[in-house]
């Protein structure tokens, strides 16, 4: 009995706004969350990297998961999540700039959907919030840049509906 309660334990997320949809990552995995400021644009970069910044002495890669996620729509860009460098496998410091942070709350296991995304490289889940879906991602950028943008777009749209 023991072994099914651990098991069942909620798992932390952060959730956040990109356009009009909201998203959410294991708080796990998020070092800090900083004011967006002045980006150093790199040449010949990928589409998905905004730039650079010098965040407490480390020069930290600022992506914009918009990009990644074939999301069309504007928003105000005011925070950037900065990832635990231990947890992921970037090759260094790295950021999300995204247009609001909401709230950081427990999601117990039975309110995450993985059916309609078990083979969805980059969502871990759609989980159930009273009126609406929040689109739990994944970090890791090199999964994510392997999927193809019109099929990205396309499970955006049914994860928002």
């Amino acid at each position: 009995m023991a072994a099914i309660e651990t098991d069942a334990e909620p798992t932390k997320v952060l959730e956040f706004g990109l356009g009009d949809g909201t998203y959410c990552l294991d708080i796990g995995v998020i070092d800090e969350i900083v004011d967006a400021g002045e980006l150093t644009r790199i040449p010949n970069s990928p589409d998905h990297v905004e730039g650079v910044m010098d965040l407490r002495g480390r020069t930290t890669t600022i992506v914009d998961p918009k990009t990644l996620f074939a999301i069309d729509e504007e928003g105000p860009r005011e925070r950037i999540v900065v990832f635990d460098d231990d947890e992921i496998d970037e090759g260094g410091t790295v950021g999300w700039m995204v247009d609001e942070v909401f709230q950081v709350r427990d999601v117990a296991p039975e309110d995450v959907d993985q059916a309609t995304t078990v083979d969805d490289k980059g969502v871990n889940g759609i989980v159930k919030s009273d009126d609406r879906f929040v689109v739990w991602v994944s970090p890791d950028v090199e999964e994510i840049g392997d999927l193809d943008a019109a099929e990205l777009g396309a499970e955006g749209e049914e994860a928002e509906a």
